[in-house]
């Protein structure tokens, strides 16, 4: 009865601090004052969004320190990192204290680190806790940390609706208060040592495993085994009778299982992993860029008032597309459907609500396009670590997966550029030539109508790509349903 408490109390633990440490996420809502404080251009703007992303590039040195120092240590180090970063952003912002441009760029990179040290630990956490339930301990865990600026709007609008710096403030001091309130059942945890190294990888690279049952992939792990073995006798995904240059182009190269553990070396080689990096290239990534300019979009439209309205939004369903993410899992058995074929029906919201950005400036656009783009690049954040973990082997996910998420750091800079530099010529022209030119502000629908356009153009590129994707592994996860069957009827 004690050791089931202690699991549920680190359950909570760990939601509590993945609530409240999605910091980057409330960006949109300050990033207009901050913007004015600093008298920078939307370009600049935009490389301090990126800084923020290229922070979670160095989450892997948190598994280093796991290695030689307790949970709640590394807890309170990412915190600490947080305090430091947005606290000293708070008093730039609040003209307290005067930095260069590239002090403030660094500042942004060391509070996006925070953000992945306390990824690990929570994954972490989740991992030892319940290696049994992984899978639902882990999407709960990941479903909370969309929520996180909608919970910073709740308390900045209680605080003082009208104070945008005290975003900073706040992602600077409540995860250092999460991190004091979840620390009794953190600091019971079993020395580290007792972890396997398995886990230990995955807390480096800040990843979560296969979301799949342990004894799933076991019996998996035994299919393919037989499989290799009569490889001369079954060939199941045979390329016989088909005929044409599509059906060719889906058989050519083409995972046969699911489950085969690929080297980083043999990873880069494969068609399907390219396919599946564009789909969460110009899927997810370009999701998240949004929510990094929401500020802006709202600001140019006229809506000012209602950036934290927008936000809360994008925010709430983030929260339940990731919590949707989770629905293959759920309808195992009754439905047998292809996680990329969820994947592809996922990306599908976004560039329909791109497009209906660039035809409407109305508020009620806005709001829609938020809610679809939230809901789409939330499922898509956590559904990738399955589907990294199902296509290229469990054993692998952690550095494949890491290899993955390299397009988000490079789709926030070329993404954000592209919108910068649209939006930084908008100001410079004629038509806004009267309009807070000092402020590098831009008003009105063309500010960002070529932008929305070419995102819009760039996520149906990421659909088309999670498509053939879906129709060339579909065979394989069909294969793996049937054997699965095959042996419980046995």
């Amino acid at each position: 009865m004690a050791v089931q408490s202690r699991k549920w109390m680190i359950l909570v633990a760990t939601i509590w601090i993945q609530a409240f440490t999605g910091t980057n996420f409330d960006f949109s809502s300050y990033s207009s004052t901050f913007k004015s404080v600093l008298g920078i251009s939307q370009v600049q703007l935009n490389y301090l969004s990126v800084a923020s992303d290229m922070g979670k590039a160095f989450g892997w040195c948190s598994g280093v320190f796991l290695m030689y120092f307790p949970l709640w240590v590394v807890m309170f180090m990412a915190a600490f990192f947080g305090f430091f970063g947005y606290a000293l952003q708070w008093l730039v912002i609040k003209q307290f204290i005067s930095m260069p441009y590239f002090l403030v760029f660094l500042l942004c990179l060391v509070a996006g680190c925070s953000i992945t040290w306390f990824n690990t630990v929570c994954f972490v956490l989740c991992i030892r806790n319940f290696p049994n339930n992984r899978a639902l301990a882990l999407s709960l865990t990941i479903s909370f940390n969309g929520v996180s600026a909608a919970l910073y709007t709740l308390i900045a609008n209680a605080i003082n609706p009208e104070d945008d710096t005290l975003y900073p403030f706040l992602n600077a001091v409540v995860p250092l208060l999460a991190s004091c309130i979840a620390l009794i059942p953190v600091i019971h945890q079993p020395p580290l040592q007792l972890l396997s190294a398995n886990t230990i990888k995955t807390g480096v690279f800040v990843l979560i495993p296969s979301l799949d049952d342990p004894n799933e992939l076991e019996l998996h792990k035994e299919l393919i085994e037989k499989d290799q073995n009569n490889s001369l006798n079954i060939e199941p995904f045979s390329a016989t009778n088909k005929e044409g240059f599509f059906d060719k182009v889906l058989e050519k190269g083409r995972l046969k299982m699911l489950g085969e553990e690929h080297s980083a070396r043999l990873l880069v080689c494969q068609s399907d992993f390219w396919l599946y990096y564009v789909a969460y290239f110009c899927g997810g990534t370009i999701g998240l860029v949004y929510s990094n300019n929401l500020g802006q979009i709202a600001q140019s439209l006229g809506y000012d008032s209602n950036i934290s309205t927008v936000v809360t939004l994008y925010s709430s369903f983030s929260f339940f597309g990731r919590l949707l993410s989770a629905a293959p899992d759920f309808l195992h058995g009754k439905v047998n459907f292809a996680r990329t074929g969820w994947l592809a029906v996922a990306l599908v919201p976004t560039p329909v609500a791109f497009f209906l950005l660039a035809v409407s400036g109305s508020e009620a656009a806005l709001l829609t396009s938020t809610a679809l783009i939230g809901l789409s690049s939330g499922f898509v954040f956590s559904a990738a670590v399955s589907i990294t973990s199902e296509l290229f082997g469990p054993n692998s996910a952690s550095i494949n997966h890491n290899i993955l998420i390299t397009n988000i750091p490079i789709g926030s800079l070329l993404y954000g550029l592209l919108a910068a530099l649209v939006y930084d010529s908008k100001v410079r022209s004629p038509i806004n030539e009267n309009v807070l030119q000092e402020a590098m502000v831009c008003m009105g629908k063309d500010c960002y109508m070529h932008t929305f356009i070419s995102w819009g153009c760039i996520s149906l590129l990421g659909l088309i790509s999670s498509f053939l994707l879906f129709l060339r592994t579909g065979p394989a996860y069909d294969y793996y349903e049937t054997n699965l069957s095959r042996s419980e009827d046995l």
